[in-house]
């Protein structure tokens, strides 16, 4: 019977992590392509809207899977010394985010009636998590990556493009406030959420990678 080496673990952690994390995300795009989720708009309809259909459950399995992989990746980083403390924060902001948006799943924005305590939540969740990852990982980048400007600047340029398809997301609230239009139907609504979504994916693997290298054996002293 194996073992793991401690100074293995934490690369074998990092390494489920990401598989996780990779794992959710190819669920969430099975849903793109199998009936009946395939008729929902992924140009217009959000990935929420998955997980008001028969599919649920795997729309549900998906985000918690990304939950877990990003928790397990975060902690690898902070048991490292690779993730400073306000990025853990803002990870567990991120995490604690996606499970709350499966606990409260999303309700019809266009009838006011139907839009309770739980879809507040659920609205609330989701800007919090995609807001927080990207703080995250910018935060993190000089701390993962001292010897690797590269990485460090792949990282932080995947970040800040999620911040960028958040910032079309508020720029749509400014002009619906200013003109009475429902700001969802101002953009492609469901196309800008999968693309922050897809490039938050993988900033985190990105910030991940150092996690998944084992520590240095030292050598025996005397050499």
């Amino acid at each position: 019977m194996t073992t793991v080496s401690a100074d293995r673990r934490p690369a074998v952690f990092a390494l489920a992590g990401i598989t996780a994390l990779a794992l959710g995300a190819v669920l969430m795009l099975l849903l793109q392509v199998v009936p009946p989720t395939d008729e929902i708009s992924a140009t217009w309809r959000t990935i929420s809207e998955y997980g008001l259909s028969d599919h649920k459950w795997v729309f549900d399995l998906a985000v918690v899977l990304v939950a877990a992989g990003s928790a397990v990746t975060l902690a690898v980083l902070r048991l490292q010394g690779r993730l400073p403390v306000l990025a853990a924060v803002f990870g567990a902001f991120w995490t604690g985010g996606l499970l709350v948006i499966v606990a409260f799943p999303k309700t019809d924005w266009a009838n006011a009636a139907a839009s309770g305590a739980g879809g507040t939540l659920h609205r609330i969740a989701s800007v919090v998590a995609f807001v927080c990852l990207p703080l995250a990982v910018l935060i993190s980048a000089r701390t993962a990556f001292p010897d690797a400007p590269r990485r460090r600047f792949l990282a932080r340029a995947l970040a800040v493009a999620s911040l960028a398809w958040f910032a079309v997301i508020l720029g749509a609230v400014a002009v619906a406030t200013l003109t009475d239009q429902r700001w969802w139907l101002l953009i492609p609504l469901g196309l800008v959420e999968r693309g922050m979504a897809l490039t938050e994916l993988v900033a985190l693997a990105a910030l991940a990678a150092p996690a998944r290298q084992a520590a240095p054996v030292p050598e025996p002293a005397g050499r």
